[in-house]
């Protein structure tokens, strides 16, 4: 029994975010609140990008595709751990906790090869922007991005349904609030040590390989920089920059540490803390460091404002 509902044998049951806590209902309505405030931002983000014709470019083309990714990440994860909370009702469904891990791991997947993406357009539009217009085309742009959600969805097929066989003999409780891999995978009395080093493995193709053109990209181009002789362009180029450098650091240090030393002892403790930065904290915080640094995004957003004005 589980806050006074029966649950199935194959249900898992979720611990919720920091069960310890003392006034854990005040950091629960403060994640619901941050969540509000991402999938808003996001959404306006989205948006502004669809709605303004000059942000029709390679960039916001691939910023709108983060911010869906963002929107659709917490909004996988939030709700679920909101209800529990609110509810008593902390089981999840076998089946209920796979889907959760698909989209959550496909959503991840994605992300890890869309700001793969925005690096190497940066790169392209700073070091040989004669080329760009060449190589970054729109038709090249939408085929890379079909392509990083079709391999986000294949490798989170595979690392959510492989999974699913592990036989679990004793305690089904999850000591975190949603169903992430790492966690589940310690619950299982068989084996493990083999998909173990699978899950290494993708980790460093799909989080310290892409990590690392980025650095190489922003390298290459911090060096172009340096060699401008426009002071405005210059501070342009660093501007954008640095907003996807920011936004690189949030989301890949968390899931680095994560996902690359997971064998290892960590606490419940620490990884919730870590992905609640990753997957909740960060959402929020990207339409903002996007936004506030980038003149063509608020000048579309004092464009929509004018149009609610006029209207």
């Amino acid at each position: 029994m589980v806050g006074g509902n029966a649950s199935s044998v194959t249900d898992f049951i979720l611990m919720g975010l920091f069960p310890e806590f003392q006034h854990s209902i005040i950091l629960n309505f403060m994640i619901i609140f941050i969540y509000i405030l991402a999938f808003l931002g996001n959404l306006l983000l989205i948006v502004l990008i669809w709605g303004d014709s000059r942000l029709h470019t390679p960039m916001y083309i691939l910023l709108s595709q983060l911010s869906l990714i963002d929107l659709t990440l917490t909004s996988t994860i939030v709700p679920k751990t909101a209800s529990n909370f609110f509810t008593g009702k902390r089981t999840i469904s076998w089946i209920g906790c796979g889907t959760q891990r698909f989209f959550y791991l496909m959503l991840g997947m994605s992300e890890c090869l869309i700001l793969t993406l925005m690096a190497y357009d940066r790169y392209v539009a700073v070091c040989i922007p004669l080329r760009y217009p060449t190589i970054m085309s729109l038709r090249f742009c939408l085929h890379m991005v079909a392509g990083c959600w079709i391999g986000g969805s294949i490798g989170s097929f595979i690392h959510t349904v492989y999974p699913m066989h592990f036989p679990i003999c004793g305690s089904r409780e999850i000591h975190h609030f949603f169903c992430e891999v790492p966690v589940l995978i310690k619950l299982s009395c068989e084996d493990t040590s083999v998909y173990q080093s699978v899950v290494v493995v993708t980790s460093i193709v799909l989080l310290v390989v892409p990590f690392s053109l980025i650095i190489a990209s922003y390298t290459l181009i911090f060096l172009a920089v340096v060699r401008m002789n426009s002071v405005k362009g210059r501070k342009k180029a660093l501007a954008t920059c640095s907003s996807h450098l920011t936004v690189v650091s949030l989301f890949f240090g968390p899931n680095i540490f994560i996902y690359m030393t997971f064998t290892s002892s960590h606490s419940p403790e620490q990884d919730q803390a870590l992905s609640l930065f990753s997957n909740i904290l960060t959402p929020m915080l990207n339409p903002l460091i996007y936004s506030l640094r980038n003149k063509e995004v608020v000048a579309a957003l004092m464009k929509l404002i004018g149009r609610c004005g006029v209207s």
